[in-house]
C-alpha cells in the first residue's frame, strides 16, 4: 500500500471524527439516524466508484 493510498484514508478517518460526534447527537431517533446513514453510505460509495473510475 502507496502513500497515495494512505494519505487519503487518513483524512477520510479525520473527516469522520471531526463529523461523527455532531451526526450522532443530531440524529437521537433510531428511524432518522438509520435514514441519514443511509444517504451518506450512497454518497461515499457514489464518491469511491467516480474515483475508481476516473483513476482507471
Amino acid at each position: 500500500m502507496g502513500l497515495e493510498q494512505i494519505i487519503p484514508a487518513i483524512f477520510l478517518i479525520a473527516v469522520l471524527v471531526l463529523v461523527l460526534p455532531s451526526f450522532l447527537r443530531s440524529n437521537n431517533k433510531s428511524k432518522q439516524f438509520f435514514k441519514n446513514l443511509f444517504i451518506w453510505s450512497v454518497i461515499v460509495v457514489s464518491i469511491v466508484i467516480i474515483t475508481y473510475l476516473i483513476s482507471q
